[in-house]
């Protein structure tokens, strides 16, 4: 009686080619190379005074700040939303706002977030979004709150800065001249040349 061993069965171990052999060899040294370097990191960061990336964005708080920054993490906003470097990304990152939007801005936004934005948001606004609460706060502790927001600040040219890098620009200049038609500054403000009065944005289809 012949023995004909099924192959989808076959339980014999082949040894690896030498290829295979390095190629988890290579991948071994990567893995613990990576390793290594992740833990040197880890340990610099948590020991040195010196940061390893620059900071672009700066918060310095006024008494009215500070109160709103304490509404604004006990209401737990950090849940969703990023400030003073600390919280989630789940939601806008808020680092830096204080460039973006102007107090009066932030503070009709909190009250009634649709009607600043020009349409439906996602989590703000009235019941029962999850952030309806913040347009139910006192307007006492939604002016805290957006004065809070309106004094986190990023340095010119940062990537959440509203203003762009100072002096001149030769790659803005060129893709300017290249994609905006002639008349563009007829319509809009080159911010370059004066930058917007944030405090004095309107108040409503503002996105």
């Amino acid at each position: 009686m012949t023995d004909n061993a099924d192959p989808m069965t076959d339980d014999t171990k082949h040894p690896l080619k030498t290829g295979e052999k390095l190629l988890f060899i290579v991948a071994g040294i990567f893995i613990l190379f990576a390793s290594i370097a992740f833990g040197i990191m880890q340990y610099v960061m948590a020991t040195s005074d010196t940061p390893i990336f620059d900071q672009k964005t700066h918060y310095n708080l006024t008494a009215e700040g500070n109160q709103g920054s304490l509404i604004f993490r006990e209401s737990a906003c950090t849940e969703c939303h990023r400030a003073m470097r600390g919280g989630t990304n789940m939601g806008n990152n808020l680092d830096g706002i204080g460039n973006k939007r102007g107090l009066k801005w932030i503070e009709a936004f909190l009250k009634d977030p649709e009607a600043v934005y020009g349409h439906e948001t996602m989590d703000h606004g009235p019941k029962p979004k999850q952030a309806s609460y913040v347009a139910e706060m006192s307007e006492h502790d939604r002016h805290l709150m957006a004065v809070f927001l309106s004094e986190l600040i990023s340095e010119q040219g940062s990537a959440s800065s509203y203003v762009p890098p100072k002096g001149d620009s030769p790659f803005i200049d060129s893709m300017v001249d290249t994609w905006a038609p002639n008349n563009w500054k007829d319509k809009y403000t080159d911010i370059r040349e004066k930058p917007a009065d944030l405090n004095n944005e309107a108040t409503t289809g503002v996105k």
